[in-house]
């Protein structure tokens, strides 16, 4: 299929071009390389996607909607991955307009080009994080997430609305996927593997929120990419009056947070230093995927335990920056 693949520069975008044009797909991928973080990271990722037969990038912010159009009239997609947005948590405090124009604005626009340009399938990111407070776990896709605790989560949520309108109205094919905390080799430097991997091997202390009381469903990138790929490929039918779909992608079992930063002692060979701190605005303090209905419409389910997960990544840290 010729797909449009929106933050391509990014984690989890930049996985999701390596697997699909190993597959044959003809693909374009957008960025605006915003400096939310190192940009250097998000080139380097691009630089390795550069030469793979059928992979070519535009640099596009999808939130200039007359740019976004003009794509989708050019291209003509079949499929697209929409996995742009302004992420995190805690920057949502310091920088909301950043969220309502990527993350509302740009979201519509890659909508709009989808029922103009008759898209057989948007695939886009949602997030764990508009669970919220959710007392009930696992986390399940039917489970009410009407209480988000960030803005971040809101305009998830806001996204898969959004996208569920568009579904009844156009008939548009959609499957929202709520990725529970990606983490892996090419990762995000804003996340806490990252972070704490970081301190650690520069003899830093790290930050423990909520005096480590805490447990993430940490999900390891090849697991999210197998997700992704497999989605594409299971279009809603519609049963419900709209072709609109949601799937949690995580590895369904939650890990308590102390527990992985000695996974990444292990892996590093260094002890960590830790500095406890409060818990912070708009975190929560658990995850927890229910992937049922991922297994269901796909047969898959996250494979990679985190030992091995974390392993991998501190082999390619200590490769990429040269440790």
């Amino acid at each position: 299929m010729k797909l449009l693949i929106t933050g391509m520069a990014g984690f989890i975008g930049h996985a999701v071009a390596r697997r699909l044009a190993a597959l044959g797909h003809d693909i374009v991928g957008i960025d605006n390389l915003s400096d939310y973080y190192d940009v250097s990271l998000k080139r380097a990722r691009l630089d390795d996607l550069a030469g793979l037969p059928g992979v070519r990038f535009r640099r596009l912010d999808m939130v200039d909607r007359d740019a976004m159009a003009m794509l989708f009239a050019e291209e003509g997609f079949e499929g697209v991955i929409h996995l742009a947005a302004q992420a995190g948590v805690r920057y949502s405090l310091e920088n909301p307009h950043a969220y309502a124009d990527s993350n509302l604005v740009g979201h519509l626009n890659v909508l709009e080009g989808c029922r103009h340009g008759g898209v057989r399938h948007l695939v886009y990111a949602s997030s764990s994080s508009v669970y919220g407070m959710n007392a009930k776990v696992p986390f399940a896709t039917d489970d009410p997430v009407d209480h988000p605790i960030s803005l971040y989560a809101a305009t998830k949520k806001a996204n898969e609305l959004m996208a569920h309108s568009y579904s009844h109205l156009y008939g548009l094919p959609a499957t929202g996927l709520r990725f529970f905390t990606v983490y892996g080799p090419w990762g995000r430097p804003d996340m806490a593997p990252f972070k704490f991997t970081r301190a650690l091997l520069e003899g830093r202390p790290i930050p423990v929120f909520n005096h480590g009381d805490m447990s993430r469903d940490f999900t390891y990138i090849d697991d999210i990419v197998e997700g992704v790929v497999r989605v594409l490929d299971a279009v809603p039918a519609g049963g419900d009056g709209a072709p609109h779909a949601l799937h949690n992608i995580g590895y369904g079992s939650p890990m308590a947070l102390m527990d992985f930063i000695r996974a990444i002692e292990e892996a590093t060979g260094v002890e960590a230093q830790c500095d406890f701190q409060p818990m912070q605005p708009g975190d929560v303090p658990r995850t927890w995927a229910d992937t049922g209905s991922l297994y269901a419409a796909t047969g898959y389910a996250p494979r990679v335990p985190v030992a091995e997960g974390v392993a991998r990544f501190v082999a390619w840290y200590r490769a990429f920056y040269k440790v």
